[in-house]
């Protein structure tokens, strides 16, 4: 993290339902590679900002950009969360209960792509996305949040830079290429109004037209 993110962050007290989220992800192991703290901050003034009643969230991994997100939302709010792994949605549930807000979220466990499917199938909408999964599935699940997006909807995907990758020539791997595409597409599609932060490792924000 560069020393600006640094500064920035520490102007802000430990939150200690994401405190418990980064504990909990040590003890069992899993991969510390939640959204940064800033970018958690910001999803959920988006959230708020969008009025997002209906949230779709690729990639739960231990609940902290879930809490992130359910913050954002008024009483009625719902977030629809997929994840490839049972016992990292497992997780990710205990520390949205712990952050009292396991009565906002439903888990849809597997392939995200078949989940997407079966959200395309049933015809549900959503007006905010937030995509932090696997890096090579970003154009599918870009693709899909354009199929299952209200409109006016905020589409949000996380680590665009992938470390530095993605703007390395010498770095040609699936998910470098992947994200690429994505990146790409964010820009020029002309379905989608959009931005990209420079911060962290990269996030990128479309509204769809």
């Amino acid at each position: 993290m560069f020393l600006k993110e640094q500064y920035v962050d520490s102007l802000y007290a430990k939150d200690a339902d994401l405190e418990r989220v980064k504990t909990v992800l040590a003890e069992r192991g899993m991969p510390d590679i939640s959204v940064a703290e800033g970018y958690g901050r910001l999803l959920t003034m988006l959230v708020r900002l969008k009025g997002a009643d209906s949230v779709l969230e690729i990639g739960a991994l231990g609940g902290y950009s879930g809490i992130c997100l359910a913050r954002g939302m008024g009483e009625e709010g719902k977030l629809v969360s997929l994840e490839l792994l049972q016992h990292y949605a497992d997780v990710a549930k205990a520390n949205m209960e712990a952050a009292g807000l396991g009565g906002k979220v439903e888990y849809f466990v597997g392939d995200a792509k078949e989940s997407l499917a079966r959200l395309a199938t049933e015809g549900r909408k959503f007006d905010f996305f937030f995509i932090d999964a696997d890096k090579e599935g970003y154009p599918v699940y870009l693709g899909y949040a354009m199929e299952l997006a209200k409109p006016g909807a905020l589409i949000v995907g996380d680590n665009i830079f992938l470390r530095g990758r993605t703007i390395d020539d010498a770095k040609q791997g699936p998910a470098v290429r992947a994200v690429r595409s994505f990146n790409e597409r964010i820009a020029t599609d002309e379905r989608l109004l959009s931005t990209v932060i420079p911060g962290y490792d990269g996030l990128a924000i479309a509204i769809v037209k």
